[in-house]
């Protein structure tokens, strides 16, 4: 009350705002600390949990136990707010997937080859089968002023993406990055979600409603864009790459020119229409590759990012999901079409793959659980489809709960198939044959 009433007395505006949005900021960090401890001790990732915080933030649970509070903290002042520091978040982060991306890792062609190839079975079949659905469900689910083959089609890129990030931290958990599994399956990953970026960047020039001209002005300046920042920039900034890594120092006039370059790259990404989060991930990758300085900038960057940037976006995001619309067979029935889809492309396609390259069943099945887990990177695409107006609602909380969904299953679906007896064997350079005995059945 006390607050409400300083509120009402004070003129200026802009400690009134500040007076808004940190108390949502506060709220957002204890739901998401709270959800994320719970998401470790059920041996799930943290972000598992702070996916979930962000949706019982929203209308779904907390909107309808405690209404007027809800309304309270998450004002209608207060959602821009959250949303610019959600897409800076955003930014930054999908920088920093770019910036961790190991282009030297791998054995030769023969690596090469098969990554190659458990990327493609990681989009193929999530993308044709997405589009199938979408297709199926464009009557019913989709806005009046999206075409058929752009609905189906954000619908198959939205299925075909791999939540890196996560994937990375359960391999180098379990020291098996530089394995011959660790290896295929982070870069196979990396692509997957690169080729998905630029499926969303090719929506978006079509979604314009500027006619064919304008796409192609889109398509191509994204196109110069990316070959000035890995042609250009990468040149530039390789000096400052061998520094970092013949001195150990990474001050803060380093840190000033990064951050800059990140942001810059997000304007002119946003500018041209392809949202900011796709020039951060291209300035990550134009980033020197020096094991010294990706070190660096991920932890001065990283952890800021993930513990108040992020949550924010998890919160942003569960505000606009509306679950409780979900109910009742008009809405389960298309939620499970597009959940199938998207499952049994991506686990059944990348174990066959796997297996087909030479990797045992359960190395197969193991990776096809992994890259089935979606977690943040489907959030970052379908939140631009969403404020795009790409889709609908329904199709945003939809595809939520798809996350989720994904996300849990990832780490079960890998224990399962991997024991901790059977991940041990797991050296690098080496595969493993698991016992006749004990075949793994689906």
């Amino acid at each position: 009350m006390q607050h409400a009433t300083y509120l009402a007395l004070s003129t200026d505006k802009n400690l009134e705002l500040a007076l808004r949005v940190l108390p949502a900021v506060i709220v957002i960090l204890a739901a998401s600390a709270l959800c994320g401890r719970l998401a470790l001790l059920a041996r799930q990732p943290r972000v598992l949990g702070e996916m979930v915080a962000g949706v019982l933030l929203g209308p779904t649970f907390f909107g309808v136990l405690f209404p007027e509070a809800q309304r309270a903290i998450f004002t209608p002042e207060v959602k821009p707010i959250l949303y610019v520091l959600s897409t800076i978040g955003l930014t930054i982060f999908m920088f920093l997937v770019g910036a961790g991306l190991d282009h030297s890792s791998g054995d030769g062609r023969k690596d090469g080859r098969n990554a190659a190839v458990l990327a493609v079975s990681g989009i193929l079949p999530s993308l044709l089968l997405g589009m199938g659905a979408g297709y199926l469900l464009y009557d019913r689910l989709s806005r009046p002023d999206v075409s058929v083959f752009e609905f189906a089609f954000f619908i198959g890129g939205a299925l075909s993406i791999t939540a890196f990030p996560m994937l990375a931290r359960i391999l180098y958990e379990r020291q098996l990055e530089n394995s011959r599994l660790g290896r295929l399956t982070l870069f196979g990953a990396s692509i997957d979600d690169a080729a998905a970026w630029c499926f969303l960047a090719v929506l978006s020039a079509m979604h314009s409603g500027g006619g064919a001209v304008h796409v192609l002005r889109t398509i191509g300046l994204t196109a110069v864009f990316a070959v000035f920042m890995l042609a250009v920039v990468a040149r530039l900034l390789r000096p400052l790459g061998a520094r970092v890594e013949r001195t150990g120092r990474f001050g803060f006039d380093q840190m000033y020119l990064i951050v800059g370059i990140v942001l810059l790259a997000g304007l002119f990404t946003d500018y041209i229409g392809i949202y900011s989060v796709f020039g951060g991930f291209i300035a990550g990758l134009a980033m020197p590759r020096n094991p010294a300085f990706r070190a660096a900038l991920h932890s001065r960057m990283m952890d800021m990012v993930c513990v108040l940037l992020l949550p924010v976006f998890f919160a942003f995001s569960g505000l606009n999901t509306q679950l409780n619309g979900l109910a009742g067979w008009a809405m389960i029935l298309p939620f499970l079409l597009i959940l199938a889809a998207g499952f049994v492309g991506k686990y059944f396609g990348c174990a066959a793959a796997m297996r087909a390259v030479g990797f045992s069943w359960r190395e197969s099945w193991a990776v096809g659980g992994l890259m089935n887990a979606r977690g943040l990177m489907i959030l970052i695409f379908i939140n631009i489809g969403l404020a795009q107006g790409m889709i609908t609602q329904d199709v945003f909380s939809m595809l939520v709960l798809v996350a989720v969904l994904t996300t849990a299953a990832a780490v079960p679906l890998y224990r399962w198939a991997l024991p901790k007896r059977y991940e041990e064997r797991l050296t690098p350079g080496t595969a493993l044959a698991p016992p006749a005995a004990e075949p793994v059945r689906v």
